[in-house]
Protein backbone atom coordinates (compact mmCIF):
# COMPACT_ATOMS: atom_id res chain seq x y z
CA UNK A 1 0.00 0.00 0.00
CA UNK A 2 1.07 3.55 -0.78
CA UNK A 3 0.85 7.12 -0.96
CA UNK A 4 1.63 8.06 -4.04
CA UNK A 5 2.75 11.69 -6.26
CA UNK A 6 4.09 13.12 -8.54
CA UNK A 7 5.34 16.04 -9.02
CA UNK A 8 6.27 18.61 -12.30
CA UNK A 9 6.68 15.10 -14.55
CA UNK A 10 7.51 15.69 -17.96
CA UNK A 11 8.56 13.63 -20.75
CA UNK A 12 9.43 13.55 -24.29
CA UNK A 13 10.44 10.58 -26.87
CA UNK A 14 12.64 13.00 -29.25
CA UNK A 15 10.38 15.86 -30.74
CA UNK A 16 7.05 14.49 -28.97
CA UNK A 17 6.11 15.81 -25.87
CA UNK A 18 4.83 13.14 -24.20
CA UNK A 19 4.15 14.51 -20.56
CA UNK A 20 3.87 18.30 -19.39
CA UNK A 21 4.62 19.23 -16.11
CA UNK A 22 2.20 16.68 -14.59
CA UNK A 23 1.12 17.03 -11.30
CA UNK A 24 -1.20 14.38 -9.14
CA UNK A 25 -1.89 12.66 -6.11
CA UNK A 26 -3.02 8.96 -5.75
CA UNK A 27 -3.97 8.55 -1.79
CA UNK A 28 -3.21 5.13 -0.18
CA UNK A 29 -5.80 2.52 -0.86
CA UNK A 30 -7.43 4.56 -3.79
CA UNK A 31 -8.31 3.25 -7.06
CA UNK A 32 -7.51 6.09 -9.47
CA UNK A 33 -8.07 6.08 -13.01
CA UNK A 34 -6.03 7.56 -15.66
CA UNK A 35 -8.88 8.00 -18.63
CA UNK A 36 -8.34 9.84 -21.84
CA UNK A 37 -8.36 9.26 -25.83
CA UNK A 38 -5.56 7.81 -26.96
CA UNK A 39 -2.18 8.54 -27.64
CA UNK A 40 -3.02 11.21 -24.76
CA UNK A 41 0.22 10.07 -22.06
CA UNK A 42 -2.11 7.50 -19.78
CA UNK A 43 0.39 4.52 -20.40
CA UNK A 44 3.66 7.19 -20.22
CA UNK A 45 2.34 7.73 -16.64
CA UNK A 46 1.69 4.66 -15.51
CA UNK A 47 5.17 3.59 -16.71
CA UNK A 48 6.66 6.47 -14.95
CA UNK A 49 5.46 5.07 -11.69
CA UNK A 50 6.70 1.58 -12.41
CA UNK A 51 10.07 3.06 -13.46
CA UNK A 52 10.03 1.94 -16.63
CA UNK A 53 10.14 5.15 -18.07
CA UNK A 54 12.38 7.87 -16.69
CA UNK A 55 11.25 11.21 -16.62
CA UNK A 56 12.75 14.22 -17.82
CA UNK A 57 11.46 16.71 -14.87
CA UNK A 58 9.67 16.50 -12.00
CA UNK A 59 9.93 14.14 -9.14
CA UNK A 60 7.97 10.58 -8.68
CA UNK A 61 7.48 9.88 -4.91
CA UNK A 62 6.21 6.71 -2.90
CA UNK A 63 4.76 7.82 0.19
CA UNK A 64 6.90 10.50 0.73
CA UNK A 65 10.24 8.90 -0.86
CA UNK A 66 11.69 9.84 -4.20
CA UNK A 67 12.06 6.97 -6.32
CA UNK A 68 13.12 8.45 -9.76
CA UNK A 69 16.19 6.43 -9.24
CA UNK A 70 15.04 3.42 -7.66
CA UNK A 71 14.90 0.42 -9.88
CA UNK A 72 11.70 -0.71 -11.23
CA UNK A 73 12.38 -4.35 -9.56
CA UNK A 74 12.90 -2.21 -5.98
CA UNK A 75 9.65 -0.61 -6.02
CA UNK A 76 7.48 -3.15 -5.73
CA UNK A 77 4.75 -2.43 -7.93
CA UNK A 78 2.91 -4.96 -9.81
CA UNK A 79 1.79 -4.22 -13.77
CA UNK A 80 -0.59 -6.60 -16.05
CA UNK A 81 -0.16 -5.37 -19.62
CA UNK A 82 -2.82 -4.65 -22.22
CA UNK A 83 -1.06 -7.39 -24.38
CA UNK A 84 -0.75 -9.60 -21.53
CA UNK A 85 2.81 -10.55 -21.69
CA UNK A 86 2.79 -13.87 -20.69
CA UNK A 87 5.13 -16.55 -20.76
CA UNK A 88 4.76 -19.07 -23.21
CA UNK A 89 6.93 -22.08 -22.39
CA UNK A 90 5.23 -21.80 -18.94
CA UNK A 91 1.53 -23.47 -18.08
CA UNK A 92 -1.11 -20.86 -15.87
CA UNK A 93 0.14 -21.65 -12.55
CA UNK A 94 3.63 -20.62 -13.65
CA UNK A 95 2.81 -17.97 -14.92
CA UNK A 96 0.74 -17.09 -12.11
CA UNK A 97 3.55 -17.96 -9.75
CA UNK A 98 6.15 -16.53 -11.51
CA UNK A 99 6.23 -13.09 -9.34
CA UNK A 100 6.16 -15.18 -6.22
CA UNK A 101 9.50 -16.94 -7.59
CA UNK A 102 11.72 -13.92 -8.25
CA UNK A 103 14.87 -13.83 -6.07
CA UNK A 104 13.43 -10.52 -4.84
CA UNK A 105 9.97 -11.79 -3.52
CA UNK A 106 10.50 -15.51 -3.10
CA UNK A 107 8.03 -17.16 -1.24
CA UNK A 108 7.73 -21.10 -0.13
CA UNK A 109 6.08 -23.68 -2.72
CA UNK A 110 3.57 -24.41 -0.19
CA UNK A 111 2.65 -20.63 0.04
CA UNK A 112 2.63 -20.00 -3.84
CA UNK A 113 0.38 -22.95 -4.37
CA UNK A 114 -2.38 -21.33 -1.71
CA UNK A 115 -1.58 -17.90 -3.02
CA UNK A 116 -2.27 -19.28 -6.76
CA UNK A 117 -5.05 -21.49 -6.25
CA UNK A 118 -7.05 -18.40 -4.57
CA UNK A 119 -6.30 -16.06 -7.10
CA UNK A 120 -7.24 -18.81 -9.87
CA UNK A 121 -10.31 -19.51 -8.28
CA UNK A 122 -11.08 -15.98 -8.05
CA UNK A 123 -10.53 -15.06 -11.70
CA UNK A 124 -12.08 -18.03 -12.96
CA UNK A 125 -9.44 -20.16 -14.63
CA UNK A 126 -8.74 -22.48 -11.45
CA UNK A 127 -9.11 -25.21 -13.68
CA UNK A 128 -7.30 -24.30 -16.49
CA UNK A 129 -3.59 -24.27 -14.59
CA UNK A 130 -2.02 -26.84 -16.51
CA UNK A 131 -2.74 -25.39 -20.46
CA UNK A 132 -0.34 -23.04 -22.01
CA UNK A 133 -1.10 -19.99 -23.11
CA UNK A 134 -1.29 -20.90 -26.60
CA UNK A 135 -4.35 -23.08 -25.70
CA UNK A 136 -6.30 -20.22 -24.00
CA UNK A 137 -8.82 -17.66 -25.29
CA UNK A 138 -8.32 -13.95 -25.00
CA UNK A 139 -9.98 -13.83 -21.75
CA UNK A 140 -9.00 -16.54 -20.61
CA UNK A 141 -5.45 -14.72 -21.01
CA UNK A 142 -6.31 -11.63 -19.72
CA UNK A 143 -7.79 -13.46 -16.65
CA UNK A 144 -4.35 -14.90 -16.61
CA UNK A 145 -2.23 -12.16 -16.78
CA UNK A 146 -4.81 -10.48 -13.98
CA UNK A 147 -3.75 -13.10 -11.79
CA UNK A 148 -0.48 -12.85 -12.22
CA UNK A 149 -0.31 -8.79 -11.10
CA UNK A 150 -2.45 -9.73 -8.33
CA UNK A 151 -1.39 -13.02 -6.68
CA UNK A 152 1.01 -11.06 -3.86
CA UNK A 153 0.98 -7.69 -2.25
CA UNK A 154 2.40 -5.25 -3.96
CA UNK A 155 2.93 -1.12 -2.86
CA UNK A 156 0.58 -0.60 -6.07
CA UNK A 157 -1.36 -2.31 -9.08
CA UNK A 158 -0.20 -0.94 -12.29
CA UNK A 159 -3.30 -1.82 -15.01
CA UNK A 160 -2.90 -0.53 -18.38
CA UNK A 161 -6.07 -1.68 -20.09
CA UNK A 162 -6.17 -4.89 -18.77
CA UNK A 163 -10.00 -5.84 -20.28
CA UNK A 164 -9.42 -3.91 -23.70
CA UNK A 165 -9.57 -7.18 -25.83
CA UNK A 166 -12.53 -8.92 -23.96
CA UNK A 167 -15.45 -8.99 -25.50
CA UNK A 168 -18.84 -7.19 -24.50
CA UNK A 169 -19.92 -9.35 -21.97
CA UNK A 170 -17.10 -10.60 -19.74
CA UNK A 171 -15.57 -7.04 -20.04
CA UNK A 172 -18.92 -6.17 -17.87
CA UNK A 173 -18.34 -9.16 -16.20
CA UNK A 174 -14.46 -8.38 -14.91
CA UNK A 175 -15.03 -4.85 -14.04
CA UNK A 176 -17.39 -5.99 -11.23
CA UNK A 177 -14.92 -8.45 -10.42
CA UNK A 178 -12.06 -6.01 -10.44
CA UNK A 179 -14.16 -3.46 -8.12
CA UNK A 180 -14.97 -6.64 -5.78
CA UNK A 181 -10.83 -7.55 -5.52
CA UNK A 182 -9.71 -3.76 -5.41
CA UNK A 183 -11.64 -3.75 -1.91
CA UNK A 184 -10.78 -7.16 -0.98
CA UNK A 185 -7.05 -6.62 -1.82
CA UNK A 186 -7.41 -3.01 0.14
CA UNK A 187 -4.29 -1.89 -2.04
CA UNK A 188 -3.59 1.35 -3.96
CA UNK A 189 -4.65 1.05 -7.46
CA UNK A 190 -3.90 2.71 -10.23
CA UNK A 191 -5.39 2.10 -13.74
CA UNK A 192 -5.20 3.10 -17.81
CA UNK A 193 -8.18 3.05 -19.85
CA UNK A 194 -10.12 4.47 -22.76
CA UNK A 195 -13.37 3.67 -22.15
CA UNK A 196 -15.56 5.98 -19.76
CA UNK A 197 -18.02 2.90 -18.56
CA UNK A 198 -14.89 1.84 -17.25
CA UNK A 199 -13.50 4.80 -15.79
CA UNK A 200 -16.93 5.72 -14.51
CA UNK A 201 -17.68 2.50 -12.80
CA UNK A 202 -14.33 1.49 -11.35
CA UNK A 203 -12.45 4.76 -10.00
CA UNK A 204 -12.57 6.89 -6.66
CA UNK A 205 -10.88 9.23 -8.84
CA UNK A 206 -10.24 10.09 -12.43
CA UNK A 207 -7.69 12.11 -14.04
CA UNK A 208 -8.60 13.02 -17.71
CA UNK A 209 -5.70 12.92 -19.59
CA UNK A 210 -5.67 14.89 -22.97
CA UNK A 211 -2.46 15.54 -25.09
CA UNK A 212 0.17 14.73 -22.34
CA UNK A 213 -1.88 17.61 -19.95
CA UNK A 214 -4.17 16.92 -16.52
CA UNK A 215 -7.40 18.57 -18.00
CA UNK A 216 -9.59 17.39 -14.80
CA UNK A 217 -9.31 15.19 -11.78
CA UNK A 218 -12.33 14.04 -9.80
CA UNK A 219 -14.89 12.12 -9.11
CA UNK A 220 -16.96 10.08 -11.73
CA UNK A 221 -19.87 12.45 -10.33
CA UNK A 222 -17.88 15.62 -10.81
CA UNK A 223 -16.67 14.60 -14.35
CA UNK A 224 -20.07 13.73 -15.38
CA UNK A 225 -22.19 16.45 -13.96
CA UNK A 226 -19.53 19.49 -13.72
CA UNK A 227 -17.21 19.17 -16.90
CA UNK A 228 -14.46 21.71 -16.98
CA UNK A 229 -14.55 21.96 -20.47
CA UNK A 230 -16.09 20.31 -23.48
CA UNK A 231 -13.58 18.01 -24.41
CA UNK A 232 -14.07 16.21 -21.17
CA UNK A 233 -18.18 16.57 -21.55
CA UNK A 234 -17.81 14.59 -24.75
CA UNK A 235 -15.68 12.34 -23.45
CA UNK A 236 -18.05 10.52 -21.18
CA UNK A 237 -21.84 9.16 -22.03
CA UNK A 238 -23.68 7.21 -24.59
CA UNK A 239 -24.98 9.11 -26.92
CA UNK A 240 -22.31 12.03 -26.96
CA UNK A 241 -23.30 15.47 -25.28
CA UNK A 242 -25.70 17.45 -27.42
CA UNK A 243 -23.42 20.86 -27.89
CA UNK A 244 -25.37 24.07 -29.27
CA UNK A 245 -24.48 27.53 -29.85
CA UNK A 246 -27.49 29.83 -28.15
CA UNK A 247 -28.27 33.55 -27.39
CA UNK A 248 -29.22 34.62 -24.42
CA UNK A 249 -31.69 37.30 -24.12
CA UNK A 250 -34.41 38.21 -21.85
CA UNK A 251 -38.03 37.62 -22.36
CA UNK A 252 -40.67 39.23 -20.11
CA UNK A 253 -38.43 39.65 -17.38
CA UNK A 254 -37.18 35.96 -17.53
CA UNK A 255 -33.63 34.97 -19.33
CA UNK A 256 -33.89 32.30 -21.82
CA UNK A 257 -31.48 30.45 -24.13
CA UNK A 258 -32.35 31.25 -28.17
CA UNK A 259 -30.69 28.17 -30.64
CA UNK A 260 -29.19 29.83 -33.26
CA UNK A 261 -30.85 29.51 -36.36
CA UNK A 262 -33.96 29.76 -34.73
CA UNK A 263 -36.71 32.04 -32.64
CA UNK A 264 -37.81 29.38 -30.34
CA UNK A 265 -36.24 29.85 -26.64
CA UNK A 266 -36.54 28.00 -23.93
CA UNK A 267 -36.47 29.50 -20.08
CA UNK A 268 -33.12 29.03 -18.34
CA UNK A 269 -33.38 28.44 -14.62
CA UNK A 270 -33.33 30.99 -11.88
CA UNK A 271 -29.90 29.95 -10.04
CA UNK A 272 -27.77 29.79 -13.96
CA UNK A 273 -29.91 33.09 -14.79
CA UNK A 274 -28.18 34.81 -11.89
CA UNK A 275 -24.56 33.39 -13.02
CA UNK A 276 -25.05 33.91 -17.03
CA UNK A 277 -26.71 37.85 -16.48
CA UNK A 278 -23.86 38.63 -14.48
CA UNK A 279 -21.27 37.74 -17.12
CA UNK A 280 -19.42 39.82 -19.74
CA UNK A 281 -18.88 36.12 -21.84
CA UNK A 282 -19.99 36.86 -25.22
CA UNK A 283 -20.70 33.95 -26.72
CA UNK A 284 -22.43 31.04 -25.03
CA UNK A 285 -22.94 27.27 -25.83
CA UNK A 286 -25.45 25.08 -24.26
CA UNK A 287 -24.98 21.31 -23.56
CA UNK A 288 -27.67 18.90 -22.96
CA UNK A 289 -27.46 14.59 -22.48
CA UNK A 290 -29.42 12.76 -24.43
CA UNK A 291 -30.73 11.32 -21.17
CA UNK A 292 -32.21 14.54 -21.07
CA UNK A 293 -33.29 15.42 -24.37
CA UNK A 294 -37.43 14.43 -24.79
CA UNK A 295 -39.39 14.22 -27.62
CA UNK A 296 -43.16 14.46 -28.97
CA UNK A 297 -44.72 14.71 -32.28
CA UNK A 298 -47.10 17.42 -31.56
CA UNK A 299 -46.23 21.44 -30.51
CA UNK A 300 -46.11 21.83 -26.39
CA UNK A 301 -45.05 24.69 -24.56
CA UNK A 302 -41.50 25.20 -24.34
CA UNK A 303 -40.68 22.73 -27.24
CA UNK A 304 -38.77 23.40 -29.74
CA UNK A 305 -39.52 22.37 -33.77
CA UNK A 306 -36.97 19.98 -35.65
CA UNK A 307 -37.49 17.11 -38.14
CA UNK A 308 -36.45 13.73 -37.55
CA UNK A 309 -32.92 13.35 -38.94
CA UNK A 310 -32.16 9.59 -38.19
CA UNK A 311 -33.06 6.46 -35.90
CA UNK A 312 -30.39 4.13 -34.71
CA UNK A 313 -31.78 1.39 -33.09
CA UNK A 314 -29.23 -0.48 -30.77
CA UNK A 315 -30.07 -3.56 -28.73
CA UNK A 316 -32.38 -2.20 -25.74
CA UNK A 317 -32.54 1.30 -27.21
CA UNK A 318 -32.24 3.64 -30.31
CA UNK A 319 -30.84 6.67 -30.91
CA UNK A 320 -33.12 9.38 -32.03
CA UNK A 321 -31.40 12.50 -33.95
CA UNK A 322 -32.87 15.48 -34.98
CA UNK A 323 -32.54 18.43 -36.41
CA UNK A 324 -33.54 21.81 -35.36
CA UNK A 325 -31.92 25.31 -37.75
CA UNK A 326 -28.40 23.88 -38.41
CA UNK A 327 -27.94 21.74 -35.38
CA UNK A 328 -28.16 18.23 -34.53
CA UNK A 329 -29.41 16.79 -31.25
CA UNK A 330 -29.12 13.15 -29.91
CA UNK A 331 -31.99 11.61 -27.83
CA UNK A 332 -32.22 8.11 -25.99
CA UNK A 333 -35.05 6.64 -27.15
CA UNK A 334 -37.35 3.25 -26.84
CA UNK A 335 -36.02 0.40 -29.40
CA UNK A 336 -39.73 -0.01 -30.85
CA UNK A 337 -39.84 3.84 -31.79
CA UNK A 338 -41.56 4.11 -35.16
CA UNK A 339 -40.15 8.12 -36.90
CA UNK A 340 -40.21 8.68 -40.84
CA UNK A 341 -37.40 10.37 -41.47
CA UNK A 342 -37.58 14.31 -42.17
CA UNK A 343 -41.24 14.34 -40.51
CA UNK A 344 -41.96 16.66 -37.68
CA UNK A 345 -40.88 16.27 -34.10
CA UNK A 346 -41.10 18.65 -31.11
CA UNK A 347 -37.52 18.66 -28.83
CA UNK A 348 -38.77 18.88 -25.49
CA UNK A 349 -34.90 20.05 -23.08
CA UNK A 350 -34.47 18.87 -19.07
CA UNK A 351 -32.99 22.96 -18.95
CA UNK A 352 -32.48 21.47 -14.77
CA UNK A 353 -29.78 19.82 -16.60
CA UNK A 354 -28.43 22.22 -19.07
CA UNK A 355 -24.58 23.00 -19.32
CA UNK A 356 -23.17 26.67 -20.22
CA UNK A 357 -20.00 26.75 -21.82
CA UNK A 358 -18.34 29.70 -22.88
CA UNK A 359 -18.35 29.57 -26.80
CA UNK A 360 -14.87 30.60 -27.15
CA UNK A 361 -12.90 29.00 -25.23
CA UNK A 362 -14.83 25.64 -24.47
CA UNK A 363 -14.56 26.35 -20.86
CA UNK A 364 -17.39 24.77 -18.35
CA UNK A 365 -19.69 28.39 -16.32
CA UNK A 366 -22.70 26.92 -14.66
CA UNK A 367 -25.49 24.54 -14.45
CA UNK A 368 -28.49 23.78 -12.17
CA UNK A 369 -28.10 23.10 -8.70
CA UNK A 370 -24.16 22.92 -9.49
CA UNK A 371 -22.94 22.41 -6.08
CA UNK A 372 -25.49 19.86 -4.80
CA UNK A 373 -24.80 17.61 -8.02
CA UNK A 374 -21.23 17.10 -7.10
CA UNK A 375 -21.61 16.84 -2.94
CA UNK A 376 -22.14 13.76 -0.71
CA UNK A 377 -23.27 12.09 -4.07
Amino acid sequence: MAHIALEGISKSFGKVQALRNIDLTVRDREFFVLFGPAGAGKTTILKTVAGIEFPDAGLVRFDDEVVNLVEPALRNVSMVFENYALYPHMTVYDNIASPMRSPLYRKDEAVIKQEVQKVADMMGIGSLLERLPSQLSNGQRQRTALGRCLVRSPRVFLMDEPLAHLDAKLRHLMRTELKSMQAEFDTTTIYVTHDYTEAMSLSDRVAIINLGEIVQIGSSDEIYYTPRNEFVAKLVGEPEINLVDVDLVSREGTLCAVFAGTDRCLPVNDDVAGVLSHSTIPKWRMGIRGLNVGYCFTEEENCVEGSVYNLEPIGNKAILTIKVGESLFQAVAPNDLRAELDSPIYLKLDMNNALFFNGETGDFVVRHNQAELVRGR
